[in-house]
């Protein structure tokens, strides 16, 4: 995990409904570890309310493609074809763990397998899931942001980042938001106790 000179990097992913955006927030806000939200880059506009630097770094395509031929991200992808592309920025993670920051990446299973590959990232990983593909596909439809085409999108693509939930070192099912906020901050404390040089 950590060695005591950097910080930590949290990889937290799951299928898309698994509420892991809600889950984040809430974790920034009452955990007590000196955690940071990595923020990723992407080509779709902004929605309303969303800010530069917050909740995104907004770039076009071509902006972004460049990026991805120097090599400025640790994973990137389009998502469901819509011809969106999503990205991890490099120096977001590498200036965060120089500050000792515990770095979270709220990214999904491709781009955690992806980020895992690289083996001097020493991460802990956590799977968040609602429990079932019941509950997901409600939860999708219940939102009432997407189209059919897309939620069916989502469903497929969910069914196989379930495949690979072993990969990650802990599996948290969202079935409460509070239970779930609990459960990884206890999972995050644990660690910290195992590794005491990081920061406080």
């Amino acid at each position: 995990m950590s060695d005591g000179t950097s910080g930590q990097l949290i990889i937290l992913s799951g299928p898309s409904g698994a509420g892991k955006s809600t889950v984040v927030r809430r974790l920034l806000a009452e955990c007590d570890l000196p955690l940071k939200l990595s923020v990723s880059a992407t080509t779709r506009g902004p929605r309303p309310g969303e800010l530069e630097g917050q909740q995104y770094f907004f770039m076009s395509n071509e902006e972004f493609q460049r990026c991805r031929e120097a090599g400025e991200f640790l994973e990137c992808k389009e998502v469901f074809g819509l011809g969106h592309w999503y990205g991890t920025l490099r120096e977001q993670v590498t200036t965060g763990l120089k500050a000792r920051d515990w770095v979270i990446l709220e990214i999904d299973v491709q781009g955690a397998l992806a980020v895992m590959e690289d083996k001097s990232l020493k991460a802990i990983t956590l799977f968040i899931h609602p429990g079932g593909m019941e509950e997901l596909e409600q939860r999708l439809r219940t939102r009432g942001t997407e189209s059919e085409e897309v939620i069916s999108a989502r469903l497929e693509t969910a069914l196989s980042e379930m495949q690979y939930m072993h990969r990650y070192q802990y599996e948290v099912i969202n079935g409460s938001v509070d239970h779930a906020v609990g459960e990884i901050c206890q999972i995050l404390k644990d660690q910290k106790e195992q590794h005491p040089c990081s920061k406080s």
